[in-house]
């Protein structure tokens, strides 16, 4: 019985810091952007978009409608 004594007010206090940890996550925009860091880890920052050729009327070396004559 003496450690229901400190048990319970116990967890009354750490409900109390969830609580205030929580509404502190809320008030700091935690939870705003939910989808954002998942695309953002599908992105990876070292892939660069390929070089467009300066004549546009050729077409690309890999191209596969190149015709070898």
């Amino acid at each position: 019985m003496e450690t229901l004594y400190l048990l319970i007010p116990l967890s009354v206090v750490l409900v109390f810091v969830i609580g205030v940890v929580f509404w502190w996550s809320l008030r700091d925009g935690q939870y705003d952007d939910l989808e954002g860091p998942a695309y953002r880890l599908l992105l990876d920052d070292r892939d660069e978009l390929p070089a467009k050729p300066a004549d546009t009327d050729k077409p690309m070396p890999d191209s596969p409608d190149r015709r070898d004559v």
